[in-house]
């Protein structure tokens, strides 16, 4: 007879996921954070197709419509605004939808790109370490020595509006925390024997760290990943609500929000109430499963 499979032995990376797994889904927390991201992602992947209207089509917009509150009807009765609508007409559901399209966009290619420059910076200088890595931590301490948002309205007020430059800015501010964390974690790794043993073999620098050193670091790396995608789409929604940040045309929350301030004091609450609750969804759902991975995730616990 043939082997159970249920009784053949695991390799390590499959029993390791499989533990994984398993306490992520401990968390109920994690879980909720986990499945509402994953709705919210969809939604804005989906919007053109699942918004009851297109916020961007002057065509299909009337100005008797402006200011409409939740559940209302359009003129012509044709057309249910379930969450109002705003000063420009624009049904508040379908801007929600089009505006996490930029809000996720803009959250998930900056952190991803500052992720890619910061380990690559924080690995070479503890590789190489010495000279390098001293001009190297210098800048990333004075990188760290500014709050972000003073950097990135600095920047952006050199660079102007626009959603590419909101990422440059992003990116900006956000590269030295994973240099930093890329740095000690390499640290940590670079004088163990299977690094050592890659070096007695001549292997490339840049073959070692990104073969041997950087799957070692991922963990860490993960949960600042994670943390900072909430950082970077609040960030975001603050610059936009300032003014700097996604010009009018792409609207994201934090433009939503910024959009429908100016009528909150009369009685129009529902243009930035919505927008700035789904932005704290949002923020909320991946700063849980952010926490949830750091306890995970903490080289004090065995996996």
């Amino acid at each position: 007879m043939p082997p159970d499979t249920d009784d053949l032995p695991l390799p390590a990376h499959a029993s390791l996921w499989r533990v994984f797994v398993a306490q992520f889904r401990s968390s109920k927390l994690a879980m909720c954070g986990l499945v509402v991201l994953l709705i919210f992602l969809g939604l804005a992947i989906f919007a053109p197709w699942i918004a009851p209207q297109n916020p961007f089509d002057l065509a299909s917009l009337d100005i008797f419509d402006s200011k409409l509150p939740p559940g209302s009807a359009n003129m012509d009765g044709s057309m249910t605004y379930w969450l109002g609508t705003d000063g420009q007409s624009r049904d508040v559901l379908s801007a929600i939808l089009y505006g996490l399209r930029i809000s996720l966009f803009v959250g998930f290619v900056s952190v991803s790109s500052a992720f890619l420059i910061g380990t690559a910076v924080g690995l070479t200088g503890a590789y190489f370490g010495r000279r390098v890595d001293a001009v190297l931590m210098r800048i990333v301490d004075i990188q760290l020595s500014f709050p972000s948002i003073l950097v990135a309205l600095v920047l952006l007020a050199m660079l102007g509006k626009g959603v590419d430059k909101v990422i440059y800015a992003l990116i900006a501010v956000q590269w030295a925390y994973f240099a930093r964390a890329a740095r000690g974690a390499a640290i940590v790794e670079r004088n163990r024997e299977y690094v050592e043993a890659a070096r007695s073999m001549a292997l490339p620098w840049h073959r070692i760290l990104w073969r041997h050193v950087f799957p070692n670091c991922v963990p860490p790396l993960m949960v600042i990943a994670t943390i900072d995608l909430a950082h970077a789409i609040a960030l975001e929604a603050t610059l936009s609500f300032l003014g700097v940040g996604v010009p009018v045309t792409e609207p994201s929350l934090g433009m939503l929000i910024s959009n429908g301030f100016e009528f909150l004091l009369s009685g129009s609450y529902w243009i930035t109430f919505f927008p700035g609750l789904a932005l704290a969804i949002v923020v909320i759902a991946i700063n849980l499963v952010g926490d949830h991975l750091r306890d995970i995730l903490n080289p004090r616990n065995e996996i």
